[in-house]
């Protein structure tokens, strides 16, 4: 059993958006390290059909509870239900979230408003809900985040603003929670090979994803889910995900003008009826 593995035994480990993409990938993983987990996320079936492979692995049954991050008093419910159940909580991962895209004529306050409802305050929500039972183990709290909280880029604006939001938030709370021994981590990954093109404005499941990244640059999400797991367990303040992220998250540091001079580019490219 390597330094991962070993780090996150007997933790309990409460995961949002555990039903699909690299929120499914952290619980199937965190379990085979021997983690004890609970899966929230609204599609309850998903969640179900993961625990049942889970428990046929080998491990123990983690918790399943159908919870809305844009509902208040879901996620205390869950801690709760962790608690009643672990008998305590390590480990909080705020992975749910999903892309509104589109030039700004074509978005609607409205756009913004539900964006910023799941992947802002849908990370605050598990923050708040868990931070009490955290402090009480010096344990970690996750929040994922993204590349685009670093690359502004014409026609995700939406998206990017409230990665910038959590990525600020992240390192906003990181000094606050260390004097109570809790540590934070900001996972921003680039292209990993996920569900989150497959989910429209609305927030609602759609059957294909339009002009998605080739396949050649997605990272699998097994082995992005190692790389966040491994910086978690390092107590690392923030892990970029995937080589492309890097260099991008590299040239805004240090070359801003060549990704301003790449975005004006894609902005005269892009053709009015373009919905990426």
């Amino acid at each position: 059993m390597d330094a991962t593995q070993t780090y996150f035994r007997n933790k309990a480990a409460l995961i949002t958006g555990a039903s699909s993409g690299i929120g499914q990938e952290l619980a199937w993983q965190l379990a085979q390290a021997g983690a004890m987990v609970t899966l929230a996320a609204r599609r309850k079936e998903l969640l179900e059909a993961l625990a049942q492979k889970i428990v046929a692995a080998g491990k123990r049954r983690p918790i399943v509870v159908e919870c809305d991050v844009t509902r208040d008093g879901d996620l205390e419910r869950a801690v709760a239900e962790t608690i009643r159940e672990f008998g305590k909580l390590d480990i909080a991962i705020a992975n749910a979230g999903f892309g509104v895209v589109g030039p700004l004529k074509e978005l609607s306050i409205g756009n913004y408003r539900r964006q910023f409802e799941t992947n802002v305050f849908g990370v605050l929500r598990p923050v708040y809900a868990a931070l009490p039972e955290i402090e009480k183990t010096k344990g970690n709290i996750v929040i994922i985040g993204s590349v685009a909280g670093w690359i502004p880029m014409p026609g995700g604006s939406a998206y990017g603003m409230s990665k910038f939001a959590v990525r600020s938030l992240s390192n906003s709370i990181l000094p606050e929670l260390r004097q109570a021994g809790v540590k934070v981590t900001l996972i921003s990954p680039g292209f990993v090979a996920s569900n989150i093109g497959r989910v429209d404005n609305d927030g609602n499941p759609r059957d294909s994803v339009k002009n998605g990244p080739p396949a050649w640059l997605v990272m699998p999400t097994d082995k992005a889910v190692k790389q966040i797991l491994r910086a978690v367990a390092q107590g690392r303040p923030e892990a970029v995900i995937t080589g492309h992220g890097k260099m991008l998250v590299a040239l805004e540091r240090f070359a801003p003008w060549v990704l301003r001079a790449i975005g004006r580019k894609m902005a005269a490219q892009t053709r009015p009826d373009d919905t990426r």
